[in-house]
């Protein structure tokens, strides 16, 4: 009597654990659903301007108070949209990362709105021996004839190397646009953004003379203010500094002589004696 009693009180007490982890894990489950939601994300690399198809994509929970600024919650969303960067495998996918909808695909899609895309010829020293790949940030030196130093004292154009356009972003390189690689790539053409002013200048450096990339650090957004590099400046900077010649000092006068004045002093006239000797006479003064 007594062991059923026990044996009773044991089972009760198992189906009441049982039914409190169920319905503490339908409490859980409930909670997870109200404060989360789906996000999608990539499950492989996305190059940028590749169009985005639901074989790239799935939907997976995510906490609601971790949620992705502009995170895509639903795959409608991404149909016929197309990458603007590179999106790793795993990352969730923003509207930020992908173009307008109606974008189509290439290059076209990775240009930013007001933006313009440029390419210039360049070659394995213009290029930055291939440092300058997509994802850099490059500055544009133009070495030109400076027409405005002719009409100052009537000489010679002088070269000039100048800094013309600063932190411009290289889309792509020859016909690839990955930003993943780092290894350099030696190209004859280099793809930049530019603003249409930007564009414009760029036009106009590369007619009158010739071009150069420098490349500059990712997060560096400092301007250079330089009034370029000529011929003069490169020597004078090179040379020691000239010590200024003293000024001729003017010979100290001659001084005057003085002329001394000697007062003559006439002994007073004394007697005259006239002494006759013969023929000869002569005259004594005492």
């Amino acid at each position: 009597m007594r062991n059923t009693r026990a044996l009773v009180m044991i089972g009760a007490a198992l189906l009441l654990a049982v039914f409190a982890v169920l319905m503490a894990a339908h409490w859980m489950n409930d909670q997870a659903s109200s404060t989360g939601g789906k996000v999608a994300v990539a499950t492989t690399d996305i190059s940028p301007g590749t169009r985005v198809t639901p074989d790239m994509v799935r939907l997976i929970d995510w906490p609601q108070n971790a949620m992705p600024p502009g995170a895509i919650s639903d795959m409608k969303q991404i149909d016929t949209r197309v990458s603007r960067t590179s999106i790793q495998r795993g990352e969730p996918l923003m509207e930020s990362k992908l173009a307008s909808a109606g974008t189509l695909g290439g290059l076209s899609a990775v240009v930013a709105e007001g933006k313009r895309a440029m390419t210039v010829r360049v070659n394995d020293v213009v290029g930055v021996a291939g440092f300058a790949l997509p994802g850099n940030f490059v500055d544009i030196l133009v070495n030109t004839q400076d027409d405005s130093r002719d009409t100052a004292n009537g000489s010679q154009n002088q070269a000039i190397s100048k800094i013309v356009l600063e932190r411009i972003l290289v889309l792509a390189i020859a016909q690839e646009s990955n930003r993943d690689d780092t290894k350099p790539k030696v190209v004859n053409a280099v793809t930049l953004e530019l603003t249409p002013d930007q564009v414009e200048k760029l036009d106009l450096a590369r007619s009158v003379g010739t071009l150069s990339l420098v490349l500059r650090n990712q997060v560096d957004p400092q301007s250079a203010h330089t009034d370029g590099a000529t011929k003069s400046s490169l020597l004078d900077e090179g040379r020691a500094p000239r010590i200024p010649e003293p000024a001729p000092v003017a010979p100290a006068p001659l001084p005057v002589p003085v002329v001394k004045r000697v007062a003559t002093v006439r002994a007073p006239a004394g007697d005259k004696v006239e002494v006759i000797k013969g023929l000869d006479r002569s005259t004594q003064q005492f």
